[in-house]
């Protein structure tokens, strides 16, 4: 009997696909799909082949896609996930577009274990045989830059207005507008939109939703951003620290579960603190593994940069409910509001695997019932090494390298991503890491060329 009713419900979501390409006049389909390490992919189909695809016969090169397969194996396949069927709305000129996210398989006709969509859906499996639902809310912050006349970035900020300024100095407004305007036209809910600390940063948070389809939105969010910016002769970056001495870019992740019966678990009304025992475990898991994760949550030489103390980006792995030091901070809701923030990734993650290494992190604290170090009350920025060694807290990777040092001895990342993903992600970031050390920067130059 429910092999029957999924089987009319994918009938039903086909036809309305069908119905959706008539009434809006869809002439092409974009097949989208996220590699390795987070960048957004996708095959164009005309509507002709609207059938094939929706059967999951269309095939592609996957040796052609980093991180995805060998030359000896690369026939893989695009499923598309028909939940996901949107009609584009951002671009100019381009009626008759939609796109729809789209899940990998091999040859075989099983899932690929180095698609990212596949690798949280197994972790969000994990979840749901605890009795859990994981619900998040992304913080989406960029930079608007200057283009030259080809429509290449140029290194000069759009202005240098600070936080929650207003027009004329928030240059980026009208742009941050449309960009919003695009996100409502598409479903989605705006919480907040600001000028951002730093000089032409920007922040728009739309409401939390179920983790997969989170972190498809924020997929979407990043192509609306950059190609409104285009569009108004800008270019939105997320680079997480283009500027020494300023903010920079992170991607917070609200996090919450729900259980079974549709309550928040991470509340609890009779708790001083109306926060449940399942949130303290949690929040232990999330401590335990913070080091081992952190490639994963900052995978490029550029992410530490931002990872400094006095910019409102964590450096020390602590919890608190009053400040933002810490990796974890307790916002100040409660009942369904109740969720943790970690605070340590930026932009440049694969949200697709920062979600599930988090998710599976926390679901181990539960697990093994992991109780976290006290609350960290004050700043840790502040703290001395007496102080930080009598809270029990240690510090975050200091740098790309360090943070694949832990990587390597973790068998939580590695059976999250999967042995392919991991050795590949693993040995991509290594050759990055070594790139960027044997390089001579123009700092060195400065310092030391006269000196000696």
């Amino acid at each position: 009997m429910t092999i029957t009713r999924n089987l009319h419900a994918e009938l039903e979501k086909r036809e309305s696909i069908k119905l959706k390409v008539r009434e809006h006049h869809i002439d092409f389909i974009r097949l989208q799909f996220t590699d390795l390490f987070g960048f957004a992919k996708n095959m164009t189909i005309h509507t002709d082949e609207l059938d094939k695809a929706l059967n999951g016969q269309l095939m592609f090169d996957g040796s052609s896609i980093d991180g995805f397969a060998s030359v000896a194996e690369s026939d893989m396949y695009l499923r598309p996930d028909l939940d996901t069927f949107q009609v584009y709305s951002w671009k100019p000129n381009e009626a008759g577009v939609a796109h729809v996210y789209c899940d990998i398989y091999d040859a075989d006709g099983h899932p690929f274990e180095g698609c990212p969509r596949h690798t949280l859906k197994r972790a969000l499996r994990e979840a749901e045989l605890l009795g859990y639902q994981l619900n998040v809310g992304v913080e989406g912050e960029f930079f608007l830059f200057h283009m030259d006349d080809k429509g290449e970035p140029v290194f000069r900020i759009q202005d240098h207005a600070g936080y929650f300024a207003l027009s004329p100095d928030d240059r980026g407004e009208e742009a941050r507008q449309e960009i919003i305007t695009t996100m409502k036209k598409l479903g989605y809910s705006i919480e907040a939109s600001h000028h951002e600390v730093a000089y032409g940063q920007h922040e728009i948070d739309f409401k939390y939703d179920e983790a997969l389809s989170c972190a498809d939105k924020w997929m979407t969010f990043k192509q609306i951003v950059k190609s409104i910016a285009h569009k108004h002769g800008l270019y939105a970056s997320f680079i997480p620290k283009p500027f020494a001495r300023q903010n920079g870019n992170a991607m917070h992740c609200n996090q919450s579960l729900q259980d079974r019966y549709g309550h928040n678990a991470f509340y609890d009304p009779n708790q001083p603190s109306k926060l449940s025992t399942i949130t303290k475990h949690y929040i232990g898991g999330l401590l335990k593994y913070a080091k081992e994760i952190a490639a994963i949550a900052n995978p490029t030489v550029n992410s530490y940069k931002r990872l400094l103390p006095g910019y409102e980006a964590p450096t020390n792995i602590a919890w608190s409910c009053s400040n933002r030091s810490a990796l974890i901070r307790i916002p100040h809701s409660r009942g369904r509001g109740t969720r943790i923030e970690l605070r340590c990734p930026d932009p440049t993650a694969n949200i697709y695997h920062v979600f599930a290494v988090m998710l599976r992190a926390g679901l181990e604290g539960i697990k093994q019932q992991i109780e976290p170090p006290a609350e960290v009350m004050g700043n840790t920025y502040r703290m001395t090494t007496e102080e930080k060694e009598r809270l029990h807290m240690e510090t975050y990777p200091r740098d790309l390298h360090t943070a694949l040092q832990h990587m390597k001895d973790s068998p939580l990342v590695e059976q999250t991503l999967g042995p392919h993903a991991y050795q590949t992600f693993l040995e991509a970031k290594q050759q990055e890491a070594d790139e960027y050390a044997e390089a001579v920067h123009r700092w060195e130059i400065e310092r030391y060329l006269k000196r000696h």
